[in-house]
């Protein structure tokens, strides 16, 4: 097991987490009234990151959002997302002191993603996970007001438009973050590397080699998505993320699920603090679409 050198949780989150996101007429269907009632109903138990003034920074795209499916724009000039990722990539995961982390080599243009709603090729940086301390809640975003037990997150920079990640952070389209839901179901084979790693990085600032680990096995078969502007969900909370949220979950075991919430939010010495709710609160869609890569219908997001 590998340790980082210590440091404040809020300069984690701010440096490192993130680096440390035609022709065809849009189709607009009716307004969906539903509310968040999973995230309002754990609002409780929510970090208590979230519980002060960075929780509303007052700007007009922020993130999370409810996705509305049945006020969600289909646009047929969406393509297919290209993912190319390479498993030599990989080179460890960490525990920040708020998520568990996976960071990848971003110094070459070999793992990336491109096409969709993006103009630029993005390079993956990492990817890490929300989660809730019960299968009601824990996702960040939610669909037609409906949580998942977790979110997945690959973050990736505009590299044709930036020298550098930290650049991009700050950037306009400078990140795009593929988000990927969880639920409740079948062993999860491309999950279970993560899982069998995560005692090794129990406490804050831990980290642990993770070999090469090909990240695209982690995303669902049907590709079909859901694209919108928006911003980081960790401070400095930048409006610089083009988000594309997959409307397929992949099913993991309760057992993987439950190995998440061994993690901690504490240093090895500290009073332990379990790692739950790891997520920032839902933000207001403003003026914004929520566009679609397919035809909307009815539960799709559930299935």
């Amino acid at each position: 097991m590998l340790r980082t050198p210590k440091s404040s949780g809020l300069s984690v989150l701010v440096k490192q987490m993130w680096g440390t996101l035609g022709s065809h007429p849009l189709r607009l269907a009716r307004r969906c009234s539903r509310r968040p009632c999973a995230q309002r109903n754990s609002s409780n138990t929510l970090h208590p990151l979230w519980k002060g003034p960075a929780c509303m920074p007052g700007g007009a795209r922020q993130s999370p959002i409810n996705i509305c499916q049945r006020d969600s724009v289909y646009d047929p000039r969406l393509q297919p997302l290209q993912v190319s990722y390479h498993a030599s990539a990989c080179l460890y995961v960490w525990n920040t002191g708020y998520l568990c982390q996976v960071e990848f080599d971003d110094s070459t243009e070999g793992s990336g993603i491109s096409g969709g709603p993006l103009e630029n090729h993005y390079r993956l940086k990492q990817f890490h996970l929300h989660w809730g301390d019960a299968n009601e809640w824990g996702s960040e975003h939610t669909v037609d007001a409906h949580a998942f037990p977790a979110e997945l997150h690959l973050v990736h920079w505009n590299s044709v438009k930036y020298q550098n990640y930290s650049e991009a952070v700050m950037g306009e389209s400078g990140l795009a973050v593929i988000g990927v839901f969880l639920k409740l179901g079948a062993h999860h084979e491309g999950l279970q590397k993560l899982v069998d790693v995560l005692p090794e990085i129990r406490h804050k600032d831990a980290r642990a080699d993770m070999g090469p680990f090909e990240p695209s096995c982690l995303l669902p078969t049907c590709r079909d998505y859901w694209t919108y502007p928006g911003s980081l969900t960790t401070p400095p909370l930048t409006e610089s993320v083009t988000w594309i949220l997959q409307r397929t979950p992949i099913e993991v075991a309760q057992s993987q699920l439950a190995a998440f919430r061994t993690l901690l939010f504490s240093a090895l010495g500290e009073e332990d603090r379990t790692m739950v709710n790891n997520r920032r609160p839902l933000q207001p869609l403003m003026n914004r679409k929520v566009r679609a890569s397919f035809q909307p219908a009815g539960e799709g997001a559930r299935s």
